[in-house]
């Protein structure tokens, strides 16, 4: 009896060990139909497709590359912006100004009408290497410089794109003011060859540029319109009288005067700030003539 209990335990013990074994080998052949099934009822394998590699700007890379300059026109109002990159390009043969964001967009400029959009900003004038932009009198630089780097550095970061500055058929054609024609007479013809060989290049270092409209020979006055940095420009009228006047009418005795063109807008922003400036005058003469009747009148004692 016990060696038959014995046995019985080792023979219990060899079929626990041989159990997995025998279940493993009883799943193998299923396992093996199942796999070949699954490989017969699978779609073949399609040949792997090549990804062509397309070249991308990276932007942060450019941003960081991108350094631009700040330099100072003789008018407070008007800053020169100086990226490090071409804006119209040495082949540029004349600046372009926009006033307004419609013209910006009409002249296919995206960056002239998103500089304009900014608050305070008046004007943008485009240079071969710098943007001179013009504000008006009560913002202030510090409030919108950072709106101001950031359009550029989003559209110069971005150059490589083929985003232009302006049409390149307005940066391309030479100035159409000093082009001197056929019908010119021999003093408008001197006239414009001045302004264009040797007053313009000296505007434009400063920001800003000149734009002729005409010669009245009864009169001997030549009528410019001032641009960019010139135009709001305290020592503009300096500039016309000690500089462009006295250099045209030392070279053509024709001249008399020179005299400034206005825009439409400008031209009714002048006569506004004139009739505030005589409405300031008014009430300060009125306050000034109460104070001095108050001054007169003698005091009256309580009796």
């Amino acid at each position: 009896m016990i060696r038959s209990a014995s046995s019985t335990v080792a023979a219990l013990r060899q079929l626990t060990r041989a159990a997995p074994a025998a279940r493993a080998a009883a799943a193998a052949p299923a396992a093996r139909r199942s796999i070949v099934s699954l490989v017969r009822h699978t779609a073949p394998l399609q040949p792997r497709q090549q990804i062509r590699a397309v070249p991308v700007v990276t932007t942060l890379a450019a941003r960081r590359t991108l350094f631009i300059q700040t330099e100072s026109t003789p008018s407070a109002d008007s800053l020169k912006f100086k990226p490090g990159v071409p804006v119209l390009g040495a082949e540029a043969r004349s600046t372009v100004e926009f006033t307004s964001t419609r013209d910006a967009l009409a002249g296919g400029s995206p960056l002239a009408a998103a500089l304009l959009r900014i608050d305070g900003i008046m004007g943008v004038l485009f240079s071969a290497e710098a943007v001179t932009i013009t504000k008006d009198q009560d913002t202030p630089w510090p409030l919108v410089k950072p709106d101001i780097f950031a359009a550029l550095t989003d559209h110069f970061a971005n150059a490589a794109a083929g985003i232009a500055v302006v049409d390149p058929a307005l940066a391309s054609k030479p100035p159409a003011d000093t082009e001197i024609l056929a019908t010119d007479s021999e003093v408008v013809a001197m006239i414009k060859e001045l302004l264009d060989t040797r007053i313009r290049p000296t505007i434009q270092d400063d920001g800003g540029d000149i734009e002729y409209c005409g010669f009245d020979e009864a009169s001997g006055t030549v009528q410019l319109k001032l641009k960019g940095a010139c135009r709001t420009c305290d020592s503009s009228v300096v500039t016309l009288k000690n500089g462009i006047e006295n250099m045209l009418m030392y070279f053509v005795p024709e001249v008399q005067k020179v005299e400034q063109v206005l825009d439409e807008h400008e031209r009714v922003a002048n006569e506004e700030f004139d009739k505030l400036e005589k409405v300031i005058a008014a009430q300060s003469m009125e306050l000034d003539s109460n104070l001095g009747q108050v001054a007169v009148k003698p005091n009256v004692q309580a009796s």
